[in-house]
């Protein structure tokens, strides 16, 4: 018996492109390396540079992906 609508599969398939998308990975596990410096390190202007790259890694990532959803509609 299956449960669920065609939507619920839909949102289900939507979420699993973000979660494993490599960019999306990379970006995940990037967070760390960051978040030790912050932790460790001077607090400085590198600081901020490393979050801010952080940041456009991470919206680079799920743009992309966005970018690729909507690809693969205008195919079908």
């Amino acid at each position: 018996m299956q449960t669920g609508t065609v939507d619920e599969k839909a949102q289900r398939s939507d979420v699993r492109r973000f979660i494993f998308n490599t960019s999306v990975i990379g970006a995940f596990f990037g967070v760390f390396g960051v978040i030790q410096s912050t932790k460790r390190g001077p607090r400085d202007w590198r600081l901020g540079l490393a979050w801010l790259g952080w940041g456009i890694t991470a919206a680079i990532a799920i743009g992309t992906v966005i970018e690729e959803s909507k690809t693969e509609e205008l195919e079908y």
